[in-house]
C-alpha cells in the first residue's frame, strides 16, 4: 500500500528549493488576502489565517492536484455572510462568537456534503455552472465584494438595507469621510498597484500592511479616529467541534452549505482542471472532491470558515515555479508560525488597509475581458452572464448561485431544443456539405439527408419532426429518400423513439424510402430495443455519406424514356 500523497508521488529533491521559495511568496500574499477576507465572512481576522493552516495540510494529503491552493475564498465568504445574515437569529451577528460557531458548522455541513458527493461520484456538478455563468457570478461578487469595502475605506459608518439602499447610504455620506483613514485606504491600493505594475515578484499586499501598519503604530492614528484592528488572539487554532451547536442546527445551515458546496465543485474543478491541461497533468475530479471535503471538514473543528479552491493563489504559485503541495504546506507552516507568535503585530493595522485588500480583490475578479469576449461572440451567453451578474449584488450571493445553475441547465436544454439542422449534399471531390435546411433543400432530387446536431429525447423530437416535415413537403422533386444522419445523434429516448417511427410512417406514406446514415452501435441497440428498428429495416442503414449516395443513385435505374429519345 503506498502511503504517500498522491500529489507527492514520484517527488523529485530538485523540486523542493524552488517549492520553498514558492510557498514562502504565497505566504506573503496569501496573509494578508485571507484576513482581508474575514471582512467578508464576518469573522475574526485570525480566522482567515486558519483557513490556510489545517485546510491547506489536509487536501495537501488527500486531493489528487499538485497546484491547486485551498484556503479562504471571496466568492465562498460572500456567499457565508449572505447564508447567515439571512438566518436571522437573534445574537447569530457578525463577529460575534455565535457567528463564528455556525460559520464552523456551515464548514462541517459543506464537507459532509462533499463525501456524499464523492461516494456518488458527483464531481461532474461542477459543470453545470457554465463558463458565462461563472463569469457573470464572479464579476457579480466581485461588485458586491469591492462596493462593501467603500464604507471602511472612507471611514463612514455602513448603511442598512438592499445593496442600491447601502450605495446611496455612502453616496450621501461624503461629507463625513474621514481624511486619515482615507489616505491609509488610498495608499494600500496605489502601494499594491505599483508594486504588481513595476516590481510585480514583490507582494505588494504585504509591503503595504507593514509598511502603513509602522506608520499607524509611529503617528498613533487609532488617537486620530482611524479605527485599527486592535488586539488579535494568536495561539494555536482551536481544536473541536464548534461551541454552542447541536445537530439540531444543521437543517438552518444547510441552504448555506449547499451553495458554498455548488460554488466549490464549479470553481475548485475548473481551477485545477486548467492547470492540470496546462502542465500535462492528469485531473481526478473526484479524488480533490475528497481533498476538499477533508478541507471542509478541518475548517470547521479547527475554528474557521469554509475554504475553496482559489484561482488568484494557484495562479500565482504557478507563476513562481511551484512544483507540488509542498509548497502549499510551506505556507502552512508559514501561516502557523504567524499564528503562534506574530498576531501582536497586527494590533495597530488600520482597518481601512484590509479594506484596501479587500477591494482590490473585488477588482480582480470582475471579469471585463470574459464579458467582453462574450459580447462579441455570444450575446445570448453574455446576457446571461449579465442577469447573474446583478442578480448577484444586487438580490443575494445565494440567489445568484441558484439562479447560475438554474440557467447554466436552461442554456443546455435551449442548445438540444434549438440545435443546427442541415440538409447533407456532396461536392464535386465526393465531400459532404451541410446547407441549412431550410423549405425546398434537398441532397439530390428526390433525396433529403437530413442532419440535426443533438440527441433526440421528447423536448426536442417534435420540433425535429417538424423540420424535417417542413423540408420533405416543400421539395422541388417529390422525395424518394429521406436519410437520417445519425452523426451527432447518440441516444433517443423513448418519446422520440416514437416520433421517429411516426415520421418513418408519414415517409412511406408519400412513397419515401427512410433511411439511417453513420449511427453508432449504441444507437442501433436502443432503436431494436424500441422495435422502431424492425420499421426502418436492416437493409437501410448506411455507414458513410458517399454510400448513401451512391445506393440512392443506384436506385434510381435508368432514366425514362421519353418521347424526343424515340424521335
Amino acid at each position: 500500500m503506498n502511503l504517500i500523497p498522491e500529489p507527492l508521488r514520484g517527488y523529485r529533491r530538485a523540486w523542493l528549493a524552488r517549492d520553498i521559495i514558492a510557498g514562502l511568496t504565497l505566504s506573503a500574499v496569501a496573509i494578508p488576502e485571507v484576513m482581508g477576507y474575514t471582512s467578508i465572512a464576518g469573522t475574526p481576522i485570525v480566522t482567515g489565517l486558519y483557513t490556510i493552516i489545517f485546510p491547506t495540510l489536509i487536501f495537501a494529503l488527500l486531493g489528487s492536484s499538485r497546484l491547486l491552493v485551498v484556503g479562504a475564498d471571496s466568492a465562498t465568504a460572500a456567499v457565508l455572510a449572505a447564508g447567515l445574515t439571512g438566518l436571522g437569529i437573534a445574537g447569530v451577528t457578525p463577529g460575534s462568537p455565535d457567528w463564528l460557531a455556525f460559520a464552523s458548522l456551515t464548514a462541517l455541513v459543506c464537507g459532509g456534503l462533499l463525501i456524499v458527493a464523492r461516494l456518488l461520484r458527483l464531481g461532474f456538478i461542477g459543470d453545470f455552472l457554465s463558463a458565462s455563468v461563472l463569469i457573470g457570478f464572479l464579476t457579480g461578487v466581485g461588485i458586491q465584494v469591492l462596493s462593501g469595502q467603500i464604507p471602511d475605506l472612507l471611514g463612514i459608518p455602513k448603511g442598512t438595507g438592499g445593496w442600491f439602499e447601502q450605495q446611496w447610504h455612502w453616496i450621501s455620506s461624503l461629507s463625513s469621510i474621514k481624511p486619515a483613514t482615507f489616505a491609509f485606504a488610498l495608499s494600500t491600493i496605489v502601494i499594491i498597484r505599483l508594486f504588481k505594475r513595476f516590481v510585480p515578484i514583490v507582494p505588494g499586499a504585504i509591503v503595504a500592511v507593514v509598511l502603513l501598519t509602522a506608520i499607524s503604530a509611529l503617528t498613533d492614528a487609532h488617537a486620530h479616529g482611524v479605527a485599527v484592528v486592535g488586539a488579535v488572539e494568536g495561539g494555536f487554532p482551536p481544536i473541536g467541534l464548534p461551541p454552542g451547536i447541536s445537530w439540531s442546527d444543521v437543517p438552518t445551515v444547510m441552504p448555506t452549505a449547499l451553495s458554498c458546496f455548488v460554488l466549490i465543485i464549479a470553481q475548485s474543478a475548473a481551477t485545477s482542471r486548467s492547470f492540470a491541461f496546462k502542465h500535462g497533468d492528469s485531473v481526478d475530479i473526484n479524488r480533490d472532491i475528497v481533498g476538499l471535503s477533508g478541507a471542509s471538514l478541518a475548517a470547521g473543528l479547527s475554528g474557521t470558515f469554509v475554504v475553496n479552491g482559489s484561482p488568484t493563489k494557484t495562479q500565482i504559485l504557478d507563476e513562481q515555479k511551484g512544483r507540488t503541495q509542498v509548497a502549499n504546506l510551506t505556507m502552512a507552516a508559514v501561516a502557523l508560525l504567524f499564528t503562534l507568535f506574530f498576531t501582536g503585530l497586527l494590533a495597530d493595522m488600520p482597518t481601512a488597509v484590509l479594506a484596501g485588500i479587500v477591494f482590490l480583490i473585488g477588482v480582480s475578479l470582475i471579469d471585463v475581458p470574459g464579458l467582453q469576449r462574450l459580447w462579441r461572440r455570444r450575446r445570448n451567453e453574455f446576457v446571461v452572464a449579465l442577469i447573474t451578474t446583478v442578480t448577484v449584488f444586487a438580490v443575494g450571493v445565494e440567489q445568484g448561485i441558484v439562479l447560475a445553475v438554474a440557467l447554466s441547465l436552461l442554456d443546455l436544454v435551449r442548445r438540444q431544443y434549438t440545435p443546427g439542422d442541415f440538409v447533407v449534399g456532396q461536392d464535386q471531390a465526393g465531400e459532404p456539405t451541410y446547407l441549412p435546411a431550410v423549405p425546398g433543400a434537398q441532397s439530390l432530387p428526390g433525396l433529403v439527408i437530413f442532419r440535426y446536431d443533438a440527441e433526440l429525447f421528447y423536448a426536442n423530437a417534435n420540433r425535429f419532426a417538424d423540420h424535417l416535415e417542413s423540408v420533405i413537403s416543400t421539395a422541388a422533386d417529390p422525395v424518394r429518400w429521406v436519410a437520417l444522419d445519425c452523426a451527432a445523434i447518440d441516444d433517443i429516448d423513448y418519446s422520440a423513439g416514437v416520433t421517429l417511427g411516426n415520421l418513418i410512417k408519414y415517409s412511406r406514406a408519400h412513397h419515401a424510402r427512410f433511411v439511417l446514415v453513420r449511427p453508432d452501435s449504441q444507437l442501433v441497440a436502443t432503436l431494436r430495443a424500441y422495435g422502431t428498428l424492425d420499421a426502418i429495416g436492416e437493409d437501410n442503414i448506411f455507414p458513410t455519406i458517399a454510400e448513401t449516395f451512391r445506393a440512392y443513385q443506384a436506385d434510381q435505374g435508368p432514366p425514362p424514356v421519353t418521347t424526343a429519345d424515340h424521335a
